[in-house]
């Protein structure tokens, strides 16, 4: 007997009632119902953080009555956005909205069409504005609910985190991506701090210069988020087999400020030799 054709959309784990047309309109699955392989590993990224984003929705529906207001920051296609959207807004959608800010106009034209077809376009808008702009739109409320960044590139996710700062996000949820303002101004001053202290030779040859500038970069950001009064809880996203830009950092508004942290941050700062560098300062910077 010949065996029966597996269904390619079962290694997708779809879920009760989600939307096909728009894993289809997202170039996910094939009009012929077919995976498209090279969005197979996008997916199950945002399907893994979609599992870490479901619990502080349902905590903050809880809270709000129904309401919600979650902002992603450089949505570009707009897959986490959409698909937050179906699987834990669309059943219930009264109160809730996801908006996704994308510097690129031709992708937020797209999603705002998706959307309408989708009839997902009463809970979500698209925004084209870089994060750092984000603050000051008029289509934004004054405070939101959750802030989300999906590899946002370079600095657009210390823009998302000082977006959350302002609008006084309950939850922010970033995965993020390369990062070379640090590392910059650590090859800026790697030449001063030789004499001063070994742990320069963390960074004294340009291959450890990006790679521990990149860490160093999440470990301020972390301690930053703290000192603003939220509990940190880092942890891998998915597998490295997957993508090798892997750190999840979940941050939960629980206190005003954390003086402790802050001071931990500004020793960094001096330790590392980058407290005379007045962008890192703004960068990063703590509750007064």
């Amino acid at each position: 007997m010949p065996k029966p054709k597996r269904n390619p959309l079962d290694t997708l784990e779809l879920k009760p009632g989600q939307s096909i047309e728009l894993l289809k309109a997202l170039h996910i699955v094939t009009r012929e119902g077919g995976i498209n392989q090279d969005s197979r590993r996008k997916l199950k990224q945002v399907y893994h953080l979609t599992q870490f984003i479901e619990p502080l929705i349902d905590e903050v529906r809880k809270a709000n009555d129904g309401g919600l207001y979650l902002v992603d920051h450089g949505a570009g296609k707009s897959y986490l956005g959409f698909i937050l959207y179906d699987l834990y807004l669309k059943q219930n959608p009264d109160g809730a909205v996801v908006a996704g800010v994308e510097t690129r106009q031709e992708l937020v034209d797209k999603s705002n069409t998706l959307a309408k077809q989708l009839g997902f376009d009463a809970g979500m808008q698209f925004i084209n504005l870089p994060v750092a702009q984000a603050t000051e739109h008029p289509d934004l409320p004054e405070t939101v609910d959750i802030v989300t960044a999906l590899h946002a590139c370079n600095t657009a996710t210390d823009d998302a985190i000082s977006f959350g700062l302002k609008k006084q996000a309950k939850f922010m949820a970033l995965v993020p991506c390369c990062q070379a303002e640090v590392a910059t101004h650590l090859r800026k001053s790697k030449a001063s701090q030789l004499g001063k202290s070994s742990l320069v030779e963390m960074w004294r040859h340009p291959l450890h210069t990006r790679e521990f500038g990149s860490q160093l970069t999440n470990v301020l950001r972390c301690l930053q988020l703290e000192a603003h009064g939220y509990q940190v809880t880092v942890t891998e996203l998915v597998g490295w087999e997957h993508s090798m830009k892997n750190e999840l950092i979940i941050a939960k508004k629980h206190q005003r400020s954390n003086p402790k942290a802050a001071q931990r941050l500004r020793d960094m700062l001096v330790e590392l030799g980058l407290d005379g560098e007045e962008g890192l300062q703004q960068r990063f910077h703590v509750p007064a």
